[in-house]
């Protein structure tokens, strides 16, 4: 007969052991890292600053017009809005390059402008830029218009009031 060292011998493991399990959480921690920065769904729009130097070169670029009445041009080619996501998709262009120019007129309410980003986003452009007209140190960039329109140019009223 033989002997069995090690007390009982059909006792179970209970212990788990969490050192497989550490490891996958790390790579999945990695992987989650690498990839949530590119899973980002918004608009991708660089913001020109204001007082930079002109871009010498925006004839050489394609560029989307919205003047103030809200038509839209590629270049100097009127295109209807309906048409504009099919057009962009279909540029040369824009599959090349995957970047476009909006000169929006600063009249144009918000929502244009954004609908705009969002079609040539829908279309493949990869890269939307703003096209500004560059401002000196000292220019009256309208700021105090803004906080008129706003509300916050007058001082705000009395909490007391006249009459009380």
């Amino acid at each position: 007969m033989a002997m069995k060292s090690g007390g009982g011998g059909d006792d179970l493991n209970s212990e788990i052991n969490v050192t497989p399990m550490v490891d996958i959480m790390l790579v999945l921690l990695i992987i989650f890292m690498i990839t949530a920065p590119m899973m980002n769904n918004g608009v991708d729009i660089n913001l020109p600053k204001v007082n930079t130097a002109k871009i010498e070169d925006p004839g050489g670029k394609l560029t989307l017009v919205i003047n103030k009445s809200q038509q839209v041009f590629i270049g100097k080619t009127p295109v209807s809005w309906v048409d504009l996501g099919a057009k962009l998709a279909a540029n040369e262009r824009v599959k090349a390059e995957k970047e476009l120019y909006i000169d929006a007129d600063a009249a144009l309410p918000y929502g244009v402008v954004v609908t705009a980003m969002a079609v040539a986003k829908n279309a493949g452009v990869e890269k939307v830029m703003m096209v500004t007209e560059p401002a000196g140190k000292d220019a009256d960039l309208g700021l105090e218009s803004l906080d008129k329109t706003a509300g916050l140019g007058a001082p705000p009223p009395s909490p007391t009031g006249p009459g009380r």
